[in-house]
């Protein structure tokens, strides 16, 4: 590996691609649905109450997750008013901490150039771009895990009691933001390492240090006792029982999957770097050479296997252990042999991409759904020629890597990351939005405007709480009233004004 331009200006290359990984349309497109619409909308009515305890989703209790990315939602709603940026900005600046963290610690154990390697593909990786830009808890739960783990191996080898209580802080951290799964990662990992390292003594004096359970117990506790207080029983079955146990133990909302259901996310996950995840794999058996692979290894395969045995799946679970691979997949940049190899993936994702509208058109007629029949119809239209510049631009891109033959592939894979990034965040992304969700918000305006009660449907798109400021009903709607709906629905109503329907999406008043 040619490490000269990486060592001078390696730190701009992580700059660039945490703009356009992170920043880059962090508020052009509508909230998604439906976390990011619940997230947000718990985040409003916790601001329109000046409840700051316990988070409401349409006026009903919301025990999915504990209170801090609620808190630094609405600390951000604040300071730049309800939108999408503001909603969004908590989740990118902590994804940009996490790449930071990752950056500094490479560094303490490998050269510069790795480090800046395995922050950039951190910042630019298709799974780590979409949910730094998510306005939920996981790039706030994976910078606290990262953090913690980097913590937990800092004090391995230095013995130093700060870093043991820096680990109890972060622990504490991570269980105000997702729960019990901040603790049971860096918990589980460090006891197989131990195990294999037959120092299950110094694992067990270090869990239970008396300082460190009062430093965790002190951050993360008083929330959890004034929640209990606050809701009781409620908050035990809604909290600890439904939404920790019972995702492993079944699936949840449809949520579920097969054993090898985190193989394809894995891959795709990875993008445009599957080959190099691939070449790493392949070299699995060098990944325990020493304590620090030991551990990187433990942590990505526990985390892996852990959520393929449990009931609910949802792909951004595996993220969890994604940081280790970035680091081992930096290691393994000098063994690539084959640019056809490093680019095919991104290739075939992005010749997919470019055909997506008469791909649609060639499989709607065999759709049953008449939901998503009607979505399908729509949506060639809203690929327009800025879409198709924009992808027939990154494919010729790459075109163009594949024959300067004299360039590093080092430096080819930077180009392949901010290719990615800029494709898939200033023209795929958007363009999604504008199907899925436009319709949501734009309903949402009208009724805002139009001062509509509406009732939610058979449809649960709580972005349309957010943007129209109020909660709604859920109950079929009788004469006189508003619904948001699914347009094949509006057939069960004897009569009704349609007020504006586009992408399978209807308002509309019953007559």
């Amino acid at each position: 590996m040619n490490r000269a331009l990486i060592e001078r200006y390696g730190v701009w290359f992580i700059v660039a691609g945490l703009f356009f990984g992170f920043f880059f349309q962090l508020g052009g497109v509508p909230l998604f649905d439906l976390d990011e619409g619940a997230f947000t909308e718990a985040t409003r009515e916790m601001l329109a109450s000046g409840n700051y305890l316990t988070t409401y989703l349409n006026g009903e209790p919301r025990f999915d997750k504990p209170i801090l990315i609620y808190w630094l939602q609405a600390l951000s709603v604040t300071l730049f008013g309800l939108n999408e940026f503001a909603l969004r900005l908590p989740s990118a600046l902590a994804a940009a901490a996490w790449v930071g963290v990752l950056y500094l610690f490479t560094r303490r154990y490998y050269d510069r150039s790795v480090a800046v390697m395995a922050a950039f593909f951190m910042a630019t990786a298709l799974q780590i771009t979409i949910i730094a830009k998510a306005a939920i808890a996981d790039a706030l739960l994976n910078l606290f895990i990262a953090s913690t783990m980097f913590m937990v191996y800092l004090y391995h080898t230095e013995r130093k009691k700060a870093y043991l209580y820096a680990v109890f802080v972060l622990i504490g951290l991570g269980a105000l933001t997702k729960g019990p799964i901040a603790i049971l990662v860096p918990g589980a990992v460090t006891l197989i390492f131990y195990a294999i390292k037959r120092d299950l003594g110094f694992w067990a004096k270090s869990l239970f240090n008396p300082l460190g359970l009062l430093i965790f117990a002190t951050v993360a506790g008083p929330w959890y006792v004034l929640e209990y207080l606050d809701q009781g029983q409620a908050f035990i079955d809604g909290f600890f029982l439904k939404h920790n146990v019972s995702r492993f133990s079944g699936s949840m909302e449809g949520h579920a999957g097969s054993l090898l259901y985190y193989v394809p996310v894995l891959l795709v996950g990875t993008l445009p770097y599957t080959s190099l995840l691939l070449k790493a794999i392949r070299n699995i058996r060098n990944w325990v050479t020493d304590d620090l692979h030991l551990f990187f290894t433990i942590w990505f395969v526990f985390v892996f296997a852990f959520f393929s045995l449990s009931g609910t799946k949802l792909p951004h679970y595996v993220i969890y252990g994604y940081t280790p691979l970035f680091v081992i997949m930096a290691l393994h940049v000098g063994k690539l042999r084959s640019d056809w190899l490093m680019v095919l993936p991104l290739l075939l994702l992005f010749g997919v991409l470019l055909f997506l509208p008469e791909i649609s058109e060639l499989i709607h007629p065999h759709v049953r759904d008449e939901y998503a029949r009607h979505i399908m119809a729509g949506a060639p239209a809203e690929f327009g020629l800025s879409y198709r510049l924009t992808v027939g631009g990154a494919l010729a891109v790459l075109a163009v890597l594949l024959a300067m033959k004299r360039l590093e592939r080092i430096y080819k894979l930077i180009v392949l990351g901010l290719v990615s990034v800029v494709t898939l965040n200033g023209a795929v992304i958007p363009t999604y939005a504008k199907i899925a969700q436009a319709p949501i918000k734009e309903a949402a305006m009208i009724a805002r405007q139009e001062g509509y009660d509406v009732h939610l449907w058979r449809l649960n798109m709580p972005s349309f709480l957010v943007y129209t400021q109020k909660i709604a009903r859920r109950d079929k709607p009788a004469a006189g009233e508003y619904v948001l709906t699914k347009t094949p629905y509006l057939e069960t109503f004897a009569a009704y004004e349609l007020i504006y329907e586009k992408h399978g999406v209807a308002l509309a008043k019953i007559r």
